[in-house]
C-alpha cells in the first residue's frame, strides 16, 4: 500500500479491503496491514483481484471517494464513485484549462522529454567511456540541448511539435550507439512504428503501447479524459492526454528496452517476421518481455518531484494525479516528470 497526493495505491494482489467504523481496513490472509479514517482519503486505486467488502463501497460512494479497479497488468477494469458531479467539474475544468494553457504545457513536456533523452544518452556515456568522443553522439546532444530553447519560443503546438519530431530523429539515430554489447545481433537504423520493421522498433512499439494504456486507466482514477489532451491531437478512439504524458516518460522505456538488448535478455529468436516486412514479438518474446516488465513496475524510483521512493508502476498515477490537481486549481504548474 502507498499513500501519496491523498490517494491509496493497493497494490499487493492479495489485498483485500472492508470497513471497521469510519475507517478503511486492509487485510491480507485475514491479518490487518493498515488502517486509516476516511478523512485522510481522496481516491483509492485497488491492484487486487479479491477486490473489496461491499460495506467499504457504500461507505466510500457516501463519501464521494472513486474506488478504482485495475489488474495487476495496469488495464482499467472498474470504478465504483457516487455522485459524479465532481468528474463533470473537473473534466469541464480541464477543456478550459487546455484551450488557455494548452502551449505552455506542451512546450514543458517536450522540453522535459528532450532532457530525459539527453540523460538517456548520458547514462550510456557514463558507463561506455568510449563513446564520450563519438562526434554524431556530441552532435546530438547539442541539438536536443538546442531543441529546449527552440521549444520555449514555439508560438503554437503545430510548430513545437515540428521542433519534436527533428530532436525525435537525431535521438534516434544515435540510438543504435546505444546497444553497447558486442555481442547483440539486433540492429537500429531508425524508428519505425506502423509496423516496425525491425526486432528494435517492435519492442519500443510494445512497450510504448503497455504504458500508453497505462496511463489510460492512470486518467480515468482521477477524474481526466484520456481522450482530450493538449499535444496530441483529437482523434476518434485515441487516447490524446494519455498520449501526452506518455511523451515525457518514454526515457524509462528507452531505458528498459535498452536493458533488455544489451544483456541479452531478447534475441532474434524472439521475433517473428512477415511477409510484409513488419517485425513482431512472437509468443514466447512477448511473455519474456512482459515479465521483466511486471518485475520493473515492481521496482522503486525516487519521484524527482514528490521526493518520495514509489513504485515504477505507480508513475502513471502519481503524473495524472499532479496533472489533476493541476486543472483543479490546487498547484500553480504541472510537474513533468525529470529524469535527474
Amino acid at each position: 500500500m502507498r499513500k501519496l497526493l491523498n490517494t491509496i495505491y493497493v497494490t499487493n494482489e492479495e489485498a483485500y479491503l472492508c470497513l471497521d467504523g469510519e475507517n478503511l481496513v486492509c487485510k491480507v490472509d485475514n491479518e490487518i496491514k493498515f488502517r486509516i479514517p476516511f478523512d485522510n482519503i481522496e481516491n483509492i486505486v485497488c491492484f487486487s483481484y479479491l477486490g473489496c467488502s461491499p460495506a467499504i463501497m457504500g461507505k466510500c460512494v457516501s463519501k464521494v471517494i472513486p474506488i478504482n479497479f485495475v489488474s495487476p497488468n495496469g488495464k482499467f477494469l472498474a470504478k465504483v464513485c457516487g455522485e459524479t458531479k465532481g468528474n463533470v467539474f473537473l473534466r469541464v475544468s480541464q477543456i478550459d484549462k487546455f484551450r488557455e494553457c494548452g502551449l505552455m504545457l506542451a512546450k514543458n513536456t517536450l522540453a522535459a522529454k528532450f532532457s530525459n533523452s539527453i540523460q538517456v544518452i548520458k547514462r550510456t556515456l557514463h558507463d561506455n567511456a568510449d563513446l564520450r568522443d563519438d562526434d554524431q553522439i556530441k552532435t546530438v546532444l547539442n541539438i536536443l540541448l538546442n531543441g529546449i530553447d527552440q521549444v520555449f519560443k514555439a508560438d503554437s503546438v503545430e510548430t513545437a511539435m515540428g521542433i519534436e519530431g527533428n530532436c525525435a530523429r537525431q535521438y534516434f539515430s544515435v540510438f543504435n550507439k546505444l546497444i553497447t554489447n558486442p555481442k547483440v545481433s539486433l540492429n537500429f537504423e531508425c524508428r519505425t512504428k506502423r509496423p516496425p520493421l525491425d526486432p528494435v522498433n517492435a519492442i519500443l512499439s510494445f512497450i510504448y503501447t503497455l504504458f500508453t494504456n497505462e496511463f489510460a486507466a492512470a486518467l480515468e482514477t482521477v477524474g481526466l479524459d484520456s481522450y482530450i489532451g493538449f499535444l496530441h491531437s483529437l482523434r476518434s478512439g485515441r487516447n490524446s492526454l494519455a498520449c501526452d504524458l506518455v511523451e515525457e516518460t518514454r526515457c524509462l522505456i528507452e531505458r528498459f528496452v535498452l536493458t533488455l538488448i544489451n544483456l541479452q535478455i531478447v534475441t532474434e529468436k524472439d521475433f517473428d517476421k512477415q511477409i510484409s516486412g513488419a517485425v513482431w514479438l512472437n509468443e514466447a518474446g512477448r511473455k519474456k518481455v512482459l515479465l521483466r516488465w511486471q518485475e520493473k513496475k515492481r521496482t522503486d524510483i525516487v519521484h524527482p518531484y514528490l521526493k518520495q521512493k514509489i513504485p515504477f508502476g505507480l508513475i502513471p498515477y502519481v503524473q495524472s494525479n499532479l496533472l489533476a490537481k493541476y486543472v483543479r486549481g490546487d498547484i500553480e504548474e504541472y510537474p513533468c516528470f525529470l529524469l535527474k
